[in-house]
């Protein structure tokens, strides 16, 4: 019973935990020699494999030799940490994977520090060594200094450090050995990671880590026995995370992982990661004992949200048309259910029953939730993100959070030029190659909307990436944006005619023949101050011509934009519309008489 590991491999984004798991299953004999497998076979949901990152952990398990190995994939985005922190408390130990020229990143740090907290510990895997522009010898410092800044143990400085290529499947022992399978990596989690404690014959406690939900079976608890054993139909007590009271239930279903599947199994013992059903209102953080014994486990604190947006009921003079979920009791329910799986979102209605503030880890944390609801058909708006402020010895704090750029050297110049502009304070500025590395400060709020124009002004080959560092009295006022929106005037369907006079305003972000109504955005204009234009125009006919008037018009073709840049492009006074077939952004006030007049009162006060 002895032979079981269990281990959760942590990186940054796009470091290459989820194809190392998959060269990992194919390796230990999952899949049959024939069998065809997708690429990234963990990252099950359709954003996951789209966007190339992980969003919510996933259980799989290994046989080597004779011992079972419980590999649990963690999300690599700081957004989703709060996933990896409560999955931490089901291993005994952690796979650290770094990319070979990038280096140990803003959430490489976030999540180790919270593993080195548990005293786990840890395997150094660098990954990608056949990268052309790797400098595996630099990191390897890095990953050291890294391990001193975290105040690491002894021990946890001397770990084990190997050498991969995720992509062919290979692990060495040294930075210059070519590897030909990953034998050396099974080998190390083997010989390094230390057994989970097995008293096999004390009283039941097992403490659920993860959910998930199935039709037909209700809510799955995820988590490891720490201690006895559980078996099929036994009476259970399960204690609620951070409440007195208990509740008397029964395991129905039990399931171990093996590979990529679950199997049903009568008993399971300490040490084993299982999933079990049939308890009906079970949460993250619920220990689950034996009637006889009942002692709950502590849980791990769960960092707080930094930002927060307001979900409301379309009321736009489109709603209703394109969702399928479109009332306020709809909306409650949804975000409700998405709070039990996911214990780093908070939910809280407000006094008018239509809107609900949804308060998350960052903007990617929330967008995520706003891409997933509006293909399950659901037709809501939101408005801008604000960072939660917090007050500390009477001092209003605000969340900052450190921020590591790669950009080539002749963009340095205008990123810190900006980043200056939004409150940001310069740690440190490191040449790589021909690029360079900035570490900065930066209050969250100052990173809103900057993304997509750092990507214009590293020409597309910068790469930025953030986590929250600590709250910090507030740097005074920052500036959102300083362009406006082109507004339109009347209702109705957009015309060539109407685009071409509007296009000279700004650019648009409508082509011809889109419905749309008055107080809605259509397109951006370089001036500070909104601009209102009638896109529904139509030429006026007469009988008389002149050479030349009636040539083409030529159109700029509009901008596209995602969610991500929609939410960021939002001002103060603008809301999103969100709906499964169209993103629409809009005035709060969509009549412009009123605008005006709001916009006046607030200029007088």
């Amino acid at each position: 019973m002895d032979k079981i590991r269990n281990i959760a491999i942590i990186a940054h984004v796009d470091h290459g935990k989820t194809t190392l798991v998959d060269e990992m299953l194919k390796q230990s004999g999952v899949f049959r020699d024939n069998q065809a497998v997708q690429e990234r076979v963990m990252d099950s949901n359709d954003l996951e494999r789209e966007r190339g990152i992980t969003i919510m952990s996933k259980n799989t398990a290994v046989m080597y030799g004779d011992t079972k190995i419980n590999i649990v994939d963690t999300p690599g985005h700081a957004d989703f940490g709060g996933e990896v922190e409560r999955v931490l408390k089901m291993v005994n130990g952690v796979i650290l994977l770094v990319d070979a020229a990038e280096g140990p990143m803003p959430q490489t740090r976030f999540v180790l520090q919270k593993a080195l907290e548990l005293g786990h510990r840890i395997i150094v895997v660098v990954n990608k060594i056949d990268r052309p522009d790797q400098r595996i010898h630099e990191v390897i410092d890095e990953v050291l200094e890294l391990l001193l800044d975290l105040n690491a143990t002894d021990e946890q400085l001397d770990s084990p450090m190997l050498f991969c290529s995720a992509k062919q499947g290979t692990a060495s022992f040294g930075p210059d050995e070519p590897g030909t399978d990953l034998r050396p990596l099974f080998d190390t989690i083997v010989d390094y990671i230390p057994a989970p404690k097995q008293d096999a014959d004390a009283p039941l406690q097992l403490l659920v880590s993860a959910l998930d939900y199935n039709d037909y079976v209700g809510r799955i608890a995820i988590g490891r026995i720490e201690r006895g054993t559980i078996r099929q139909n036994q009476e259970i007590v399960v204690c609620r995370h951070g409440e007195t009271h208990q509740e008397k239930a029964k395991a129905v279903s039990l399931y171990e992982f093996d590979g990529l599947s679950r199997v049903p199994v009568t008993q399971a013992g300490a040490g084993n990661i299982v999933a079990l059903s049939g308890i009906a209102d079970i949460t993250i953080g619920d220990t689950i004992c034996e009637p006889a014994a009942v002692e709950p486990l502590p849980f791990v604190k769960i960092s707080e949200p930094t930002i927060e947006m307001t979900f409301s009921v379309n009321d736009s003079p489109f709603a209703g048309r394109e969702g399928k979920y479109v009332t306020s009791r709809n909306l409650r329910d949804r975000l409700m259910r998405e709070t039990i799986k996911d214990v780093s979102l908070r939910v809280r209605a407000l006094d008018n029953t239509d809107a609900f503030n949804v308060a998350g880890r960052g903007e990617m944390h929330l967008s995520i939730l706003i891409e997933t609801m509006r293909r399950e058909g659901y037709e809501f708006q939101v408005s801008p993100p604000r960072v939660l402020n917090k007050t500390i010895d009477g001092v209003l704090c605000e969340p900052v959070e450190r921020v590591v750029i790669d950009v080539p050297e002749g963009s340095v110049g205008s990123v810190i030029e900006k980043m200056g502009s939004r409150k940001g304070e310069l740690l440190e500025m490191t040449p790589v190659g021909s690029r360079m590395k900035l570490q900065l400060l930066v209050p969250s709020r100052g990173l809103f909307g900057y993304r997509s124009e750092f990507l214009t002004d590293t020409r597309g080959e910068g790469i930025m990436s953030s986590v929250f560092e600590r709250y910090e009295p507030c740097k005074g006022d920052v500036v959102r944006r300083n362009t406006g929106s082109l507004i339109a005037f009347e209702t109705g369907q957009s015309i060539t005619y109407g685009l071409f006079n509007a296009q000279e305003r700004g650019q648009l972000f409508i082509g011809p023949g889109v419905d749309v109504y008055a107080g809605m955005v259509v397109g951006v204009s370089p001036k500070s101050e909104d601009i209102t234009v009638n896109v529904c125009k139509k030429k006026q006919l007469t009988n008389m011509r002149a050479a030349g008037s009636d040539d083409a018009l030529r159109l700029v073709p509009p901008k596209t934009m995602s969610l991500e840049q929609c939410l960021e492009f939002l001002a103060d006074d603008e809301l999103l519309e969100v709906t499964p077939l169209s993103l629409r952004l809009r005035k709060r006030i969509l009549d412009h008489a009123l605008r005006m007049k709001a916009l006046k009162g607030g200029a007088n006060r």
